[in-house]
């Protein structure tokens, strides 16, 4: 197949998903979701002071992680624009759901996500795939140094341990970002990551004694940073990775380096849409409710140009994760060459 006709099959995909309407905003589904997160914000926060200085407050630390990480899903459908037809409605909502709420940087977020897009799982492009405690090749394990080097050897055992530590990783590095004023309107964000921690850390400490909030913050932005790991790891982590100078036209670029994960209503709500990673990459645009019809369209299609397409479920895509993880790092514990995860 020549080069031209490679390119060309999006251009059909495209087509076909737009004929049948996937593309179309769904306001009134994200509208009900925003009023159903705060108000699960506003319940929680409701609890927490009239549960007040109590060890049942750790409970109440796990329903807003829950609750924090589904309001950084929906911050994610606002960056890539699938809530409002209009670009600036979007980019506030994210701000608002992002700084003011998450206490995570929007602007910080959306440039590194808007990276990884273009490249996917690409060595020297995708910055989900430049992590300093991980390594996704036996080169980037060569590369790793001290305690990173160390790290790195026993990654598959420390990823998840080491996702506890995401979600303060998020808020640091985000608002550093902005700090440095790397991104527009750093000021801004800058005032709404000041309101959002001063109301946090007021809450915590008024309601609880200093112990109690101490213990509440480890676990809430603990099971934050896992919750938010264990959803975006099973996307990528363990298909191809690409280096400089692939041949990928943008469709197989997307397809082969993402991994769907199968499941119903319930893992749709639980992985927030990320599940249909393939058909995410593919129309990052396209609003969640349209990626499961979408998914019978582009799974054919895939089929009938002889595209592999990855699917398998939950579980079994951690293993995947966890089993390149171990192999990544094989050299550093003298065993054998990198292979690809099976993950059809």
């Amino acid at each position: 197949m020549s080069t031209q006709a490679r390119g060309s099959d999006f251009a059909e995909l495209s087509r076909l998903v737009k004929q049948q309407g996937l593309l179309d905003r769904r306001v009134g589904f994200y509208v009900l979701y925003l009023v159903g997160v705060l108000c699960a914000l506003a319940l929680t926060v409701a609890a927490m002071v009239l549960i007040g200085d109590s060890w049942w407050q750790l409970a109440v630390a796990v329903v807003l992680a829950v609750v924090f990480t589904q309001i950084a899903f929906l911050g994610h459908d606002a960056g890539h624009r699938q809530v409002f037809a209009d670009g600036r409605a979007n980019h506030t909502t994210g701000l608002l759901l992002g700084n003011l709420l998450v206490g995570v940087g929007f602007g910080w977020w959306m440039g590194k996500h808007s990276r990884h897009h273009a490249n996917p799982n690409h060595e020297d492009e995708d910055p989900d795939v430049d992590i300093a405690v991980l390594a996704f090749s036996a080169e980037q394990a060569q590369r790793k140094r001290g305690f990173f080097r160390w790290v790195v050897k026993h990654q598959a055992w420390l990823f998840f341990p080491l996702l506890l530590l995401e979600g303060f990783s998020l808020h640091v590095i985000s608002t550093a970002a902005a700090v440095r004023r790397e991104v527009k309107g750093w000021k801004l964000e800058l005032v709404l990551l000041a309101v959002h921690f001063a109301g946090y850390l007021t809450i915590v400490f008024v309601v609880m004694s200093p112990g109690k909030a101490l213990a509440f913050i480890a676990i809430h932005q603990g099971l934050f940073g896992v919750y938010m790991g264990i959803s975006f790891a099973p996307n990528h982590k363990g298909m191809p990775v690409l280096q400089a100078g692939h041949q990928l036209d943008f469709l197989r670029k997307q397809v082969l380096t993402s991994r769907n994960v199968k499941g119903g209503w319930f893992t749709d709500i639980l992985l927030g849409g990320l599940n249909y990673q393939i058909e995410h990459h593919l129309f990052p645009n396209m609003p969640r409710p349209h990626l499961r019809h979408a998914q019978a369209l582009v799974r054919e299609f895939c089929e009938r140009h002889s595209v592999s397409y990855a699917e398998c479920g939950l579980f079994r895509s951690y293993g995947y994760v966890l089993s390149y993880l171990h192999e990544a790092g094989a050299g550093l514990r003298g065993a054998g060459k990198l292979a690809p995860a099976g993950s059809r």
